[in-house]
């Protein structure tokens, strides 16, 4: 365990904030300014670079890191806007994600994703199985942009008696737990 300790302690833990750090959405002005530089490859104005630049701040974060874990409630069986405007601001064209003979490359290799949700329900069996689309989305945005590991734990049924809550967040930190050991050891 000491070990352990030691090989996350001596890691640079950068952390983001979405609900300080709102991601800029895609606009008219910022989409085609995206459009004219990633997908058309022509120069854009520094008015156009402006519009661009807190979602390059966001690309070269994700890019610098070896470990990105992402956290958040499921909001009507999904992830919440801001954390699907992150995504759409670090999956740009020719940055985490290239087309190449109509193929699609993810360009993050050697990365790894976890995306840890709690949820009210429970999603992991029976009828709401289907609804659950938090930790499956944010698992495929992960994997399209190349990211060589991706898991996901979902700390579900948070709004259920206290026995169940409890077993479940026992469950989802023993989940953590052993990913964080696989990763690090």
């Amino acid at each position: 365990m000491a070990e352990f300790k030691s090989k996350v302690k001596n890691s640079t833990i950068e952390e983001l904030d979405l609900a300080k750090d709102v991601p800029d959405l895609f606009l008219a002005d910022n989409l085609m300014a995206y459009i004219q530089r990633d997908y058309l490859k022509q120069d854009i104005s520094a008015e156009q670079k402006s519009l661009l630049s807190k979602m390059d701040k966001m690309i070269e974060q994700v890019k610098s890191s070896d470990v990105v874990v992402l956290a958040y409630p499921m909001f009507n069986f999904s992830m919440p806007a801001v954390v699907k405007a992150w995504f759409d601001s670090i999956m740009l064209k020719g940055h985490t994600w290239n087309a190449q003979d109509g193929k699609y490359l993810g360009l993050m290799k050697g990365k790894k994703a976890l995306t840890i949700v709690s949820s009210g329900g429970s999603y992991s069996t029976g009828p709401m199985k289907a609804l659950e689309h938090a930790v499956s989305l944010s698992n495929a945005e992960f994997q399209f942009m190349g990211f060589s590991e991706v898991k996901g734990i979902l700390a579900e049924g948070m709004n259920g008696a206290e026995d169940a809550k409890s077993s479940n967040l026992t469950k989802a930190f023993e989940e953590i737990q052993a990913i964080a050991h696989e990763w690090y050891q």
